[in-house]
């Protein structure tokens, strides 16, 4: 267990550092046949009700009129922070190869992909189960291969050989994709369509290919914890096993969990904490998760995520400066990524626009969300830090 102080127990590292030095992920502990799953993946205070039928996150056809499309996208980035593309003129084979070909990175023998395993992503590609495996108080129940393709491609020999094509072509597919979408989102926060590709928000990728095998106690874990993600875009590939869900408020005001039920040969997009900010919180950026895989079958699902390219603590980021209806206040007019990134770690930066609208307009907090207690001191830094 972990302590009050933050320590992790004898026992607990014992088992985190057995099943880490394994190599083979949570994938190999079901090859194993295993009927529990152990302790350091079990999760407290877990809320798996039923998704509400009323809800359903949105579908945005592109081949509608462009201006039907358009008010769709920036209807669903404004209230929803998530919504599903149709027709968005990429070929649904080259969707299906790029999931495919993480499949058959995760399924191949063990001695294989253990090659690949390493908790270093300074090389741009790596293979493990649970970035934060040491650092969360419970593991989740997924592996994950992730390809850091842009500013600094990595060799692409380095790249497992039977997802190297496929994923380098879906990498030059999806930005393509996600410039219109930004271009989209831009023209809706009232500025030329280029400004956050003139902000290199395209030029900072990384591809995330999630594999979450069979679960015998899936209601005791989860795929992936709630979050949000700290990026500008997320663009996301998932197969037909679904499991995603969002947090959104419903029509009696009590918030709930809606499925993200997976749309033939759609591709999911949704905002990021980054674009929260930089568009005066006019899109929002929403917790999510994923339910552990109660299926027979692995679920597979790939998430592209984009940001600004320049990622120093110098190279600091806010609400455009050309938006109508500021009311800039002195700890939000900048901020840098790595601080948005260290903080949407515990959820505290969209926690923070929550409390502190920055918008005139919405000047009060509109659903009453505070974090944890726990993590008030680190709220308290990311104060000090912005004032």
């Amino acid at each position: 267990m972990i302590t009050a102080s933050g320590a992790i127990s004898a026992n607990r590292l014992e088992a985190l550092e057995a099943f880490d030095e394994s190599k083979v992920g949570v994938k190999g502990l079901v090859d194993g046949g295993a009927t529990t799953i152990p302790f350091f993946f079990r999760q407290t205070n877990r809320s798996v009700n039923p998704s509400p039928r009323h809800l359903s996150v949105p579908v945005v056809d592109l081949s509608l009129p462009r201006d039907v499309a358009v008010s769709a996208i920036l209807s669903a980035a404004r209230q929803w922070g998530f919504f599903q593309l149709l027709n968005y003129a990429l070929p649904i084979p080259l969707v299906r190869r790029a999931l495919s070909a993480v499949r058959s990175f995760h399924e191949l023998p063990a001695a294989d992909r253990s090659r690949f395993y390493t908790r270093k992503t300074e090389s741009g590609v790596s293979y493990f189960s649970n970035i934060d495996l040491f650092l969360s108080s419970a593991a989740s129940w997924r592996d994950t291969l992730q390809i850091k393709t842009s500013p600094t491609p990595p060799n692409p020999e380095r790249i497992p050989a039977v997802c190297r094509e496929e994923l380098l072509e879906w990498d030059a597919a999806a930005t393509e994709l996600a410039r219109m979408v930004m271009g989209i989102l831009a023209e809706g926060m009232g500025v030329e369509k280029e400004r956050l590709e003139m902000m290199t928000c395209l030029e900072g990728r990384v591809i995330v290919g999630h594999y979450y095998p069979p679960c015998p106690e899936p209601e005791a874990t989860a795929g992936v914890v709630q979050h949000t993600d700290p990026a500008v875009l997320t663009l996301l590939l998932q197969d037909e096993i679904g499991g995603l869900q969002i947090r959104k408020e419903g029509d009696d005001g009590e918030f709930c969990w809606v499925d993200v039920n997976p749309a033939p040969g759609a591709i999911v997009v949704n905002v990021g904490d980054l674009l929260q900010m930089i568009s005066n919180d006019e899109y929002k950026s929403v917790e999510h998760r994923v339910l552990a895989n109660s299926h027979e079958d692995a679920r597979v699902s790939i998430a592209m995520f984009f940001n600004p390219s320049k990622s120093e603590d110098s190279d600091i980021y806010g609400p455009l400066q050309e938006l109508p209806h500021i009311l800039l206040l002195p700890h939000s007019q900048a901020i840098s990524i790595s601080t948005v990134a260290s903080f949407s770690k515990s959820n505290l930066f969209v926690s923070h626009l929550r409390d502190k609208r920055i918008r005139q307009r919405n000047s009060q907090p509109s659903d009453g969300f505070e974090p944890p207690s726990k993590l008030c001191d680190l709220r308290r830094q990311y104060y000090l830090a912005t004032h």
